[in-house]
């Protein structure tokens, strides 16, 4: 395991251009409000959870629960059953992070998250069974509910169980499939005409590239 450094300046100024980002989207191309507090408390998980700091579950659970409901009303039925799991993994990775922190207590950044590395087989092994899952959970969705998307709400849902359960257990190959799940949300929310959801995935873009980098560090 390796330490991620002490929070940064470039922390608290990629914080403030992705606050400012939605603030600025929504007066411009107004939404549902709800979909800008989302958009403001997934902000603030991201970013904190890129610095490794325990802290990100808390505003985690203010973005699943506003996330939920926007999906519901949009027809993601995949993304409400994410975020069912989301909301679990939430409360077990305070746990696992704090446990973390105690058992790394002497290190000189004991007040940030200790990570760990997959082996690169293990990693693609992952990846391979994620979008084979993701194929049948969207022939599902097709054929037994109304989802509005199927295989797109597929495959921006079964990888972030995977990316989820990554982050919990603090792998830093988590910031590749966000990275990847985001690009897609880009484009499912731009088809629901949700410009808020639009400007919170390509700030989380940003922030898993950000992520990638301190967690390579």
């Amino acid at each position: 395991m390796n330490p991620i450094d002490h929070t940064n300046r470039s922390t608290y100024i990629l914080l403030a251009i992705g606050l400012t980002v939605q603030i600025v989207t929504y007066a411009i191309v107004p939404d549902n409000p709800l979909a800008l507090v989302s958009a403001l408390f997934g902000v603030c998980s991201v970013v904190l959870c890129a610095e490794g700091k325990w802290l990100t579950f808390f505003f985690g659970f203010g973005q699943i629960l506003t996330y939920t409901y926007l999906c519901w009303l949009e027809r993601f039925y995949a993304g409400i059953a994410m975020n069912s799991f989301y909301f679990l993994s939430q409360i077990y990775g305070i746990y696992s992070w704090r446990r973390l922190l105690r058992e790394h207590a002497d290190r000189p950044s004991s007040e940030v998250i200790p990570f760990r590395r997959l082996r690169p087989i293990v990693f693609i092994s992952i990846v391979v069974a994620l979008l084979l899952l993701s194929v049948v959970t969207g022939f599902l969705l097709q054929r037994y509910t109304n989802d509005s998307q199927p295989y797109l709400d597929a495959l921006t849902t079964v990888p972030a169980i995977g990316a989820q359960i990554l982050m919990v257990l603090a792998y830093r190959e988590q910031w590749l499939i966000w990275l990847a799940i985001d690009l897609l949300y880009v484009a499912m929310w731009w088809q629901a005409e949700s410009y808020c959801m639009v400007a919170q995935y390509l700030f989380w873009c940003i922030n898993a590239t950000y992520g990638m980098f301190r967690w390579s560090r």
